[in-house]
């Protein structure tokens, strides 16, 4: 058997009691080590847990994920995901851990899908309620020559309705440069982690830029956002402010999430003031969400 095991969103503690019964029982554990992250590595894991745990990086579970399925056909074997294994925490998990799924189905594994929370539904703390919400949006590193915007497009669909709209942020592990992965090297980047500031400073130049060029933005500078950070953990951080505020706005260490609101229910105004860094944006924008 396979087991896709969610860890959560904080520590080694976070795991489900299901998830910690069949990581004990597993032969082999493995921990997706790229698309997201915990607070804690490796060795509180296996300390915690009482296993070995094997770090899966891109390569693994992208290239070789037969080494992974190998053993899980004559043994248990334990996938364990931050977050929950199909929440997506952040760009790309979900698919990534399908495409896992998929593979073992197609080898003849059965395979079994322990949840825990995933910050789809942990955003809420913010104050949000979940059910306005719109389509999630991935925002992803841009380079000299991609910069795409088609994230940009959904938010506004999303504040067209009235939504919101939650924002995954890129990360970047075990990366290689576009010239060592030509040369074959296997020489990796340092690891990046997309900033709500980051990812704010990426919408307000494509507001600007629309802007130039004659456009109804949809967005604005005045356009009220939420930064969330480490969610889950003790030290989690939440900051409402304005679209152009928070391009300054330091929330500290990874992993980072933005929300982009849409119209406001009173309520979530309220809760959203006891984020907000001064009181004259707590009055002045959050009785109208623009």
């Amino acid at each position: 058997m396979l087991y896709l095991v969610g860890l959560g969103l904080g520590d080694a503690l976070d795991i489900t009691v299901k998830g910690l019964q069949v990581v004990r029982k597993c032969s082999r554990v493995y921990l997706e080590a790229y698309t997201s992250m915990l607070t804690v590595g490796k060795d509180a894991l296996e300390e915690f847990y009482g296993k070995e745990v094997v770090l899966a990086d891109r390569e693994l579970v992208e290239q070789e994920a037969e080494r992974i399925l190998e053993h899980a056909k004559d043994a248990d074997v334990a996938f364990l995901v931050a977050g929950d294994p199909f929440g997506g925490l952040f760009v790309g998990s979900a698919t990534t851990h399908s495409d896992l799924a998929l593979r073992a189905v197609r080898a003849g594994i059965p395979y079994q899908v322990v949840h825990n929370a995933s910050v789809i539904t942990a955003v809420g703390c913010c104050g949000l309620q979940l059910y306005n919400f719109g389509e999630t949006v991935s925002l992803v590193y841009w380079t000299d020559s991609w910069r795409p915007e088609s994230f940009y497009d959904k938010i506004l669909q999303n504040r067209a309705a009235g939504l919101h709209t939650l924002c995954l942020l890129d990360i970047k592990v075990k990366e290689q440069s576009l010239e060592n992965l030509m040369r074959g090297k296997k020489v990796y980047e340092p690891p990046r982690f997309m900033s709500a500031a980051q990812a704010a400073d990426q919408l307000l130049q494509i507001v600007r830029r629309r802007r130039n060029q004659g456009e109804e933005p949809g967005l604005t500078e005045d356009t009220l956002c939420v930064g969330a950070a480490r969610l889950g953990a003790a030290d989690q951080k939440i900051v409402t402010a304005t679209l152009a505020q928070m391009t300054s706005c330091d929330l500290g260490a990874p992993l980072h999430s933005l929300v982009v609101t849409g119209r406001l229910h009173p309520l979530e105004a309220d809760m959203l003031r006891l984020h907000a860094p001064d009181d004259a944006l707590a009055s002045l924008r959050l009785l109208d969400g623009s």
